[in-house]
């Protein structure tokens, strides 16, 4: 891999040689750091009227569930991310026209971000409203799984 040109953001996963590692952090200050991340899963209406008699359980809450022991786990799903001590996790998923949203959070006090964590916490959550509502409808799909906002860290605020 090249060195980035002059004013240009470096993948930090890369090593001189290219080589992919893990980013060492040990130097970084720790800072309180959050991520809010996004999933769409898009479920017909007649699906949708379907949730609340589903034999296996709330969807919906089972999703939230599923999606805050993700993001604790997200440093054994993608290899090279860091194990945090979550700080906070929470999880939403809601109805609205054409499927249900999922709004994931993570808070963090270290010296990496959480935006992995919140991501992952929103795409699990979805599969699992797929899994939960797929005997109904094997078109569900997901869709715009994104980083909302962040903050904290060297590379400061964002929002989308």
């Amino acid at each position: 891999m090249k060195p980035a040109a002059k004013g240009k953001q470096k993948l930090t996963h890369y090593g001189d040689t290219g080589a992919p590692r893990m980013v060492d952090v040990s130097a970084k200050p720790s800072t309180t750091r959050t991520a809010r991340a996004q999933a769409m899963v898009r479920i017909r209406r007649e699906v949708l009227d379907q949730l609340p008699l589903n034999p296996k359980g709330n969807p919906l809450e089972i999703a939230r569930i599923a999606g805050i022991q993700a993001a604790k786990r997200t440093s054994e799903l993608i290899p090279l991310c860091h194990p945090l001590l979550l700080s906070h996790v929470d999880v939403e998923a809601s109805v609205e026209p054409g499927g249900v949203r999922i709004l994931a959070t993570a808070t963090a006090t270290g010296p990496t971000g959480v935006e992995m964590e919140a991501l992952t916490a929103a795409a699990v959550a979805a599969l699992t409203v797929y899994d939960m509502t797929k005997a109904l409808d094997k078109r569900i799909e997901i869709q715009d799984v994104f980083l909302l906002e962040k903050t904290g860290g060297k590379s400061g605020d964002f929002r989308r």
